[in-house]
């Protein structure tokens, strides 16, 4: 066997069974392994700017301290805070049949929690679900990308230092090891990553009636109105195609133009990118595409939609394979791989339209994304668009911040995801919500206890159901006043 699953599989014997022998962490508890995990950061947070950029062969040290620390930390203040009322247990109202009980629920863990992280936010993406894991009182196993080795090595360190492994550990290692650590028994998975893989994640959790919450990012439109500034809205997608180089999992991927602005929006955005990268050779400010696989993948997106006929505009000068400038694509028709493939990269393809219904009928026509990004629009073609589409998240009038405010939930729907974290409701989707009722000594409930058809069960179904009678004929749908039986 390998050792690293060995290892992996006794670690999870031991996370669940120092879960068993303390089940339920109290609120003091959890916040001290939060401001432990809040003083790891800030005390590592060059050790890990150098270690993301050395596995990125060269990512920005301002991006990096924005993301992958002071993200963790903006969502353990917000954690630290709300932490006490999300644990209050919650009163519920019981039916009128059981008045005079008490029913409430109370917010258990749910014991070991699997986090996989991708290679893009190595450290944001593994934290992140950490933080939601330990404000629920879990214990924690991460496993991290094999892209990441070094910010792996270094994550490892910072754990070890706050947390005994039967609490948190951290695993490296390749596909083998993902494949192994998605087949363990958690209580619960947390996967961010493709689709393709969210899908192999889900069938191997499916094998143990393992619950997941999956992260998967997907072509995320930016849909820019006919009374936007072109300038602006150019400047803030071109930001989103920038930051990370694009290898972010809520990147604008495509923007949506009316058809008489593509051509200034396309010069816009060019100009935007060479303000924000005047140039790319040596410049610390632009990360590089994360290794060669990848920037072969997407010089091979670039030179497919050149033979098919798109008109592709860098804009910038090309340093190297891995530093590649913002190109912009148009021209772009249904069979090209840009507008097919999560581009995940610093590729963006500007698709025109005519009309809003025309926007909104793109977009519903392709899997539903995990980001929406509208500008422009007045508040109640804001309302259409909120209701007309799906995303599992939207930024107006910018791109990718509602991540980053901890206090809103972060996930997909459909071909983006499944379930959520952040804020309270990363605390319930790693908690058990279970129902509690307790009766009342003399509570008569033994009324319902065969034989049955006595006096009191005949009083409670009429006034629950009707008389047969009187609802025979009501309309579909009406069932007739609970009394009366008549509508």
């Amino acid at each position: 066997m390998d050792p690293l699953i060995d290892h992996m599989k006794a670690t999870f014997r031991r996370q669940q069974a120092a879960y068993l022998q303390h089940p339920y962490p109290t609120l003091s508890e959890r916040r001290e392994k939060l401001k432990a995990l809040k003083a790891a950061l800030q005390r590592n947070q060059h050790p890990i700017a150098a270690a993301v950029s050395e596995d990125f062969g060269g990512r920005s040290p301002s991006e990096t301290l924005l993301t992958e620390v002071a993200g963790p930390v903006l969502e353990i203040n917000h954690a630290l805070s709300s932490l006490g009322r999300w644990m209050k247990p919650r009163r519920r109202h019981t039916e009128l049949l059981f008045l005079t009980n008490r029913a409430w629920v109370m917010y258990q863990p749910k014991g070991v929690v699997g986090v996989i992280t991708p290679w893009n936010f190595p450290l944001y993406l593994s934290v992140g679900p950490l933080v939601a894991a330990l404000a629920a009182g879990n214990r924690v196993m991460i496993k991290m990308s094999e892209f990441t080795p070094r910010t792996t090595e270094l994550l490892s360190r910072m754990l070890r230092d706050c947390f005994a492994e039967d609490e948190v550990a951290v695993f490296g290692g390749e596909v083998e090891a993902a494949q192994a650590f998605s087949a363990l028994p958690f209580n619960h998975i947390v996967f961010t990553g493709s689709p393709a893989v969210g899908v192999h994640v889900m069938r191997a959790a499916s094998a143990n009636l393992t619950p997941v919450t999956l992260e998967l990012g997907g072509k995320s439109p930016a849909l820019v109105s006919a009374s936007a500034s072109v300038e602006e809205a150019a400047k803030r997608i071109a930001h989103g195609k920038t930051f990370n180089s694009g290898q972010v999992c809520v990147s604008p991927d495509y923007a949506l133009v009316p058809r008489d602005r593509v051509e200034p929006f396309v010069a816009a955005v060019a100009q935007a990118f060479r303000s924000m990268v005047p140039t790319i050779a040596g410049n610390q400010d632009y990360t590089s595409i994360i290794n060669d696989r990848h920037a072969q993948r997407l010089k091979g997106v670039l030179d497919d939609a050149r033979a098919k006929g798109a008109t592709v505009t860098a804009c910038g000068d090309v340093a190297n394979a891995r530093r590649m400038p913002l190109h912009v694509v148009t021209g772009v028709r249904d069979d090209m791989l840009v507008a097919t493939e999560e581009l995940f990269g610093p590729v963006l393809p500007v698709i025109p339209y005519d009309t809003l219904d025309e926007a909104i009928a793109y977009i519903n026509a392709r899997p539903r994304p995990l980001a929406f990004y509208p500008f422009g629009f007045p508040a109640t073609e804001l309302e259409r668009l909120s209701t007309a589409t799906h995303a599992g998240g939207v930024t107006v009038d910018d791109w990718g911040w509602h991540v980053f405010n901890h206090d809103l939930p972060f996930g997909g729907i459909g071909n983006s995801g499944m379930g959520t974290y952040h804020g309270e409701e990363g605390f319930r989707e790693l908690s058990h919500a279970k129902a509690m009722f307790k009766r009342h000594l003399w509570f008569p409930i033994g009324l319902f206890y065969p034989p049955y058809g006595n006096l009191v069960q005949r009083l409670v179904l009429k006034y629950y159901l009707g008389t047969p009678e009187a609802t025979v004929g009501a309309a579909p749908g009406h069932a007739g006043h609970p009394r009366t039986g008549h509508p």
